[in-house]
């Protein structure tokens, strides 16, 4: 039994447990993503995160701590230019843990263990469900102009009447053009008074004619 018994052996020794425990807290630090079984990656997530916290600090005691565990100066490099300004408004929780399907061979159960601050996925995910929470708070502000859209509605059809008098007073125009045929009286009675005067200038030059004859 192993009741009280919170560390996880692994089936292994103690320094064969830390060696592959620090091989794979930098292989975690350098590619962001490692597949690996339940077991180890539980096991990884309490002997990394704390090494994470401790990267906040960027002082030579910490480097010197945190290199005492990961053995490695690529790693502890990366992990205090670039995992540190990442994480460092999180206050823990910089690992995510995702099971897999069994493994085929002695159906052990495999899982991903990964940063947080690298998986695109859900963080654009966690963006979209943000912005999704701001359009719904700005909808009670779009109900409460569709309920004051009627009364704008009722004001413009009870303005409407206003273009109708207006349409009333067209009829002025047509009397306009009535009056026009006055025009075409005038125009025809000094016509009829030069076709009655012709008439009489004929007359009036055939009449000197007769006397010379005689």
């Amino acid at each position: 039994m192993r009741h009280g018994k919170k560390i996880n052996h692994l089936g292994r020794t103690d320094t064969h447990r830390k060696a592959m425990l620090a091989n794979m807290a930098s292989s975690l630090i350098l590619h962001k993503r490692i597949t690996t079984t339940l077991a180890k990656a539980k096991a990884l997530r309490q002997y990394v995160e704390p090494l994470i916290t401790k990267s906040k600090s960027d002082t030579t005691h910490s480097r010197r701590t945190v290199f005492s565990y990961l053995k490695d100066k690529e790693a502890v490099t990366i992990l205090f230019r670039e995992i540190a300004e990442k994480v460092a408004t999180r206050p823990g929780g910089y690992t995510r843990i995702l099971k897999l399907a069994n493994r085929l061979g002695d159906n052990a159960e495999m899982s991903i263990i990964e940063l947080v601050d690298y998986n695109t996925t859900f963080t654009q995910g966690a963006e979209a469900g943000a912005a999704k929470k701001k359009s719904r708070r700005g909808g009670a502000a779009s109900k409460a102009k569709v309920a004051d859209a009627p009364v704008v509605a009722k004001e413009v059809v009870e303005t409407a009447p206003v273009t109708e008098e207006v349409a009333e007073e067209a009829p002025v125009v047509e009397e306009v053009v009535e009056s026009t045929p006055v025009v075409e009286e005038v125009a025809e009675t000094p016509v009829a008074e030069a076709t009655e005067e012709a008439p009489a200038a004929d007359a009036a030059e055939k009449a000197p004619e007769e006397p010379a004859a005689e």
